[in-house]
């Protein structure tokens, strides 16, 4: 390999040098360094080495801000992130990645600089009204969201031999303390339908408590996914709320499609809910219901949108003391199996988790109240018992 200096001013030298061939044509590079010609040789001796291992990165002026607002817009053109996941991403970009990092380069990010924005969010990461940071500092858990987005980028960068190194892994993210998760106590759910019985949203809510299924699935379910004879009910789709609209999905992974075994108090309540909306449609003159229609439409058929639904039970629990989010009805619905026995991998599959692992990580502090529980779980995590 070779190089060479040529002095440029007092203390500034320019660095050519050979970064080896690419398409049989040789690769000539330049650098500029301020210093003395001590510190140039030097310089130049770890270009050189860095082209001799296969570790050199041509140089660039790419900046932090320029490379993830390629990246994001790349991951949704390739369908690798949804658009409501692009639009997290957007916002974190926008509010906690961009005002701080977005001009560095992005070969000359450090650790250091990670560690910065890290104090720096948690201290005065918060915008206020006029939009302007330093009113306060963000939660542990945005700070963990914002970096997850900044790994992944430059995971990528490293592969296209953009950086070296991702410096996200040698400055991980603060730790976030579990947000406490509220369930519903035995007697509570004993009294469920009933309390609930005759209100709007009684139905999405029990089915949502005994079969464990998540806000955007139980919105998506269409009359077709329901297997009345069999005592089935077929997840198949999500629904989706982003700034352009509502939008239909597959379930978050592989394993939320799957087939729920109905309770009868479920069937009951899904007979009644398919009662009420052929009156409804009867008043609307809009026909019978179909295999493609909402099991829990707007009053109009359409689609209820996730968050004026969860608004709309954030209410209605309030009024009743239940206490609980609606997502908390799916962990309510997790203890009973927990507190029943039920092996995880069924578990599992009836939550729509990818693995039993996930499972177990999520509620592990519902095994601490009896520690048999937890080594049950292990054992069918691994497939049964395990002799030593």
């Amino acid at each position: 390999m070779r190089g060479h200096i040529r002095k440029r001013g007092s203390n500034s030298y320019e660095l050519k040098y050979d970064a080896g061939r690419e398409g049989g044509r040789r690769r000539t590079r330049y650098k500029n360094v301020k210093g003395s010609r001590r510190e140039a040789q030097t310089e130049l001796n770890r270009l050189l080495a860095q082209v001799a291992d296969g570790g050199h990165v041509d140089p660039h002026r790419l900046s932090v801000g320029a490379y993830l607002c390629e990246r994001v817009a790349h991951w949704r053109a390739m369908n690798t992130i949804s658009p409501k996941t692009e639009q997290g991403y957007n916002e974190l970009l926008k509010n906690q990645i961009l005002p701080h990092l977005g001009t560095v380069p992005l070969q000359k990010l450090t650790a250091r600089d990670i560690e910065n924005w890290h104090a720096t969010l948690l201290s005065r990461g918060r915008k206020g009204p006029s939009g302007r940071p330093g009113q306060g500092g963000v939660s542990p858990r945005t700070v963990a969201h914002a970096h997850r987005v900044l790994n992944k980028a430059l995971r990528e960068a490293v592969r296209h031999e953009l950086v070296l190194r991702n410096v996200c892994t040698a400055q991980r993210a603060p730790k976030v303390v579990p947000v406490e998760m509220h369930i519903l106590s035995l007697a509570q759910v004993k009294e469920f339908p009933t309390a609930l019985d005759g209100h709007e949203l009684a139905a999405p809510a029990v089915t949502a408590l005994f079969c464990g299924l998540r806000r955007g699935e139980i919105l998506a379910l269409r009359w077709g996914n329901i297997d009345f004879m069999a005592k089935l009910l077929k997840v198949r789709e999500s629904l989706e709320q982003t700034r352009a609209g509502l939008r239909f999905k597959p379930p978050k992974s592989r394993a939320g499609v799957r087939d729920v075994a109905l309770p009868d108090i479920v069937i009951k309540v899904l007979h009644g809910q398919r009662q009420r909306l052929l009156e409804r449609r009867l008043l609307l003159g809009q026909g019978k219901l179909g295999d493609s229609d909402l099991v829990f439409p707007a009053w109009d058929g359409s689609p209820q949108g996730p968050e004026a639904f969860s608004a709309a039970w954030a209410r209605f629990a309030q009024e009743r003391g239940l206490g609980v989010t609606f997502h908390e009805l799916r962990h309510t619905h997790a203890s009973q199996l927990i507190d029943a026995g039920v092996p995880l991998p069924e578990i599992a599959h009836r939550l729509g988790h990818s693995s039993p692992a996930i499972t177990l990580s999520t509620y592990a502090h519902l095994f601490k109240k009896d520690d048999s529980k937890a080594a049950k779980a292990i054992n069918d995590a691994l497939g049964g018992n395990h002799g030593v």
